[in-house]
């Protein structure tokens, strides 16, 4: 049954002028969101299904600012060079996840940036755990929390660039920052709201 919702585009959720659109892509079931305010697209997380993606961004017009990876890992990555080849956009990800790519992205991030598109403005935060240099979006009334935080968990620590205590720390940090009625747009599963 849950193969079932993969590749499919999620009707928009307005916050404000802010648009949000989730496609469910790859094998893993990544969330990856399209972000539209006036005439300027963000796209967070194309893991893969890169043909979805753009056709949703088509659809939704207006121009692909930003590429935006919450982390390095593969399920949130795969279609970033197909997605701005097609339709452009800078691909963006944190300094921390240098080592582990295999790529070059157009631009490193690092905390306190702000990504500006249209008339709204996402603040980096950077949420280590997950990885060395996984981050968070957070805006007004909202916040994309990649793989730190889920609505039923926590993203894994195993893996390369992970660390148990470093998460704990992030996951207090988000707690001192998510406030009641916020939006959270998680890197899987279902969007919630606090």
């Amino acid at each position: 049954m849950r193969d079932a919702w993969r590749g499919f585009i999620f009707p928009n959720i307005v916050i404000g002028i802010m648009k949000v659109s989730r496609i469910i892509v790859g094998p893993i079931e990544t969330n990856c969101y399209l972000v539209s305010s006036l005439e300027e697209l963000i796209c967070i997380d194309p893991g893969d299904n890169s043909g979805q993606i753009i056709e949703a961004a088509k659809k939704l017009g207006g121009k692909l600012k930003y590429i935006i990876l919450t982390h390095y890992h593969y399920d949130h990555v795969d279609a970033a060079k197909q997605v701005k080849l097609a339709l452009g956009g800078k691909i963006i990800i944190h300094k921390n996840e240098k080592p582990y790519l295999n790529f070059q992205p157009d631009e490193f991030t690092k905390e306190g940036d702000s990504i500006k598109f249209g008339n709204e403005e996402l603040e980096i935060l950077l949420t280590p755990g997950h990885s060395a240099g996984s981050i968070s979006l957070l805006g007004k009334k909202e916040i994309f929390t990649g793989d730190t935080l889920f609505k039923d968990g926590i993203g894994r620590t195993d893996l390369p660039g992970g660390d148990e205590a470093t998460m704990q720390d992030s996951l207090e940090k988000l707690k001192k920052i998510i406030k009641p009625g916020m939006m959270v747009y998680p890197g899987h599963g279902e969007i919630f709201k606090t």
